[in-house]
């Protein structure tokens, strides 16, 4: 890539008078990767914050508890990340159905996301009644596992029936339907967990039991159930049907083909990062109980923390894809550096709140008393998320980097590059880790270490990518129906 394009993307000259026009008016300037990126941001928190309510409620019932409910989580998320990769892959396609200005092609493709959904559903249930003992869980870090499992289903159709508001832009939609059930499952959460008794006639009436682990499962499930069915309501509504073929449900072989070639890799991709984490999180419990529920506590709040960049890199992916589906690749790359832009200003208040007032990110998990747990434990607990907090304020700004030019490369229909990028880094996680613990003797904070090295390659890895320039002239869907230079651009 030259110097003078890169300039040109960096600083968006040629499209308006001023640079500070051009930043927030342009195509892919500020004000677009803002109203796309503001409802997703909220959206991305609901789910993290999800399962954040689940660990902090646990947290009181027991630290075992929230730690098992971490583990399991984490092992459970490796397992339906590949399939959640692929249907999440949908919002590309309408992304540039959108911005190629084919809007009948949208619902089919949606439709085509779901029966991957059902189709792929089995990889997550099958695990549900031997998963467990294969991959050494503990009773209650199973029961966990095993609950979620059964929302795999819903899980991965709401993901491609979202993608019919996100892939267009219209985010705002799936803020509000996020946030909805993210509230839902805070309430049922703290019934189902703790129990509900209510005092009638005088005396303290059990209306619920108190389920510990298996009520954070189930109101999750619960939550995430009712959300898919919201979903599909909203995409069949009938002002949606004639323009965008949202009742165009039949099986599509070749668009479906077409998806999953693009769509696998970036599934794979988020299933190795996944299972890289995994491996690291089961090494460092070895270490012992106060290194396992620290690193489960700070990547609580660390990912709580990262969320919303996770969100930004949505809006990424969408604006990409709709800007190369109008084919303006430089569009694209405006909105590209944007959000990293905006991501960095977020990873910087997050890291200075990180260091300068740690007790407060961690405060959550120790207000109030724990049904069990021994206090200088989890003092000792306590003490030691503070420190490894700092290591997640350290590698903030890199894992932004990652996360934005992944987004990037992934709206444009670089997958495979990121398939190769992961499974090398990933096999290089895990055994850096194995190296560091059991060769090295490094204990927590060399593990610590490689993890924050680790996400800093990634970062640098995928910036030099989205410089090299190839994925400007990637398409994922039909040639034919890419708009070109002479056609006008709404």
């Amino acid at each position: 890539m030259s110097e003078q394009s890169l300039s040109a993307d960096v600083a968006s000259s040629g499209d308006s008078a001023s640079a500070s026009n051009t930043w927030w008016g342009a195509p892919g300037g500020g004000r677009e990767v803002l109203s796309v990126a503001a409802p997703l941001v909220i959206s991305s928190l609901s789910w993290s914050i999800m399962t954040f309510v689940d660990r902090m409620f646990l947290n009181h019932w027991s630290g075992a508890a929230m730690a098992a409910a971490f583990v399991g989580g984490v092992v459970w998320w490796a397992i339906v990340s590949l399939p959640m990769g692929i249907c999440a892959y949908t919002g590309t396609f309408v992304a540039q159905y959108h911005g190629s200005g084919h809007a009948e092609r949208i619902g089919p493709a949606v439709w085509q996301g779901t029966w991957i959904a059902l189709l792929t559903s089995p990889i997550v249930l099958v695990t549900i009644p031997f998963g467990p003992a294969l991959l050494q869980l503990n009773p209650d870090e199973a029961e966990y596992f095993r609950i979620l499992c059964w929302s795999a289903p819903a899980m991965l159709a709401g993901q491609s029936l979202a993608s019919f508001y996100s892939g267009r832009g219209k985010t705002l939609v799936v803020m509000v339907v996020d946030a909805a059930y993210a509230i839902l499952n805070a309430f049922l959460a703290w019934w189902w967990i703790f129990g509900l008794t209510l005092e009638i006639g005088g005396e303290a009436v059990q209306v619920f039991p108190a389920w510990g682990i298996a009520g954070a499962g189930w109101a999750t499930t619960v939550s995430i159930c009712l959300k898919a069915v919201t979903y599909l309501a909203l995409f069949v509504a009938p002002w949606n049907r004639l323009k965008f073929g949202a009742w165009a449900w039949s099986f599509d072989a070749a668009l479906v083909r077409r998806m999953l070639y693009f769509g696998v890799p970036s599934g794979v991709q988020m299933m190795l990062d996944i299972l890289g984490f995994t491996v690291f999180i089961r090494i460092v419990g070895l270490l012992g109980e106060v290194e396992k529920e620290a690193t489960s506590m700070t990547f609580s709040v660390g990912s709580l923390a990262f969320m919303p960049v996770l969100g930004i890199g949505l809006a990424t992916s969408i604006l990409v894809g709709q800007h190369l589906g109008e084919n303006r690749d430089k569009a694209a790359a405006r909105a590209t550096w944007t959000s990293l832009q905006i991501a960095w200003v977020y990873m910087g208040l997050v890291s200075l709140v990180l260091i300068g007032a740690p007790q407060w990110m961690l405060s959550g998990f120790f207000a109030g008393e724990a049904v069990e747990g021994d206090p200088a434990i989890r003092a000792a607990v306590a003490a030691t998320a503070v420190v490894l907090l700092r290591f997640v304020a350290a590698y903030n700004f890199v894992d932004a980097m990652a996360i934005i030019f992944v987004s990037a490369l992934k709206g444009a229909g670089d997958t495979r590059f990121i398939l190769i990028v992961s499974l090398l880094m990933a096999t290089l996680l895990g055994g850096l880790t194995w190296a560091v613990v059991e060769v090295f003797h490094a204990g927590l904070y060399g593990s610590w270490a490689v993890v924050s090295a680790w996400i800093a390659s990634l970062g640098v890895i995928f910036l030099l990518r989205f410089l090299n320039g190839a994925w400007r002239s990637m398409r994922v869907i039909e040639a034919s129906l890419i708009k070109h230079d002479d056609a006008p651009v709404v």
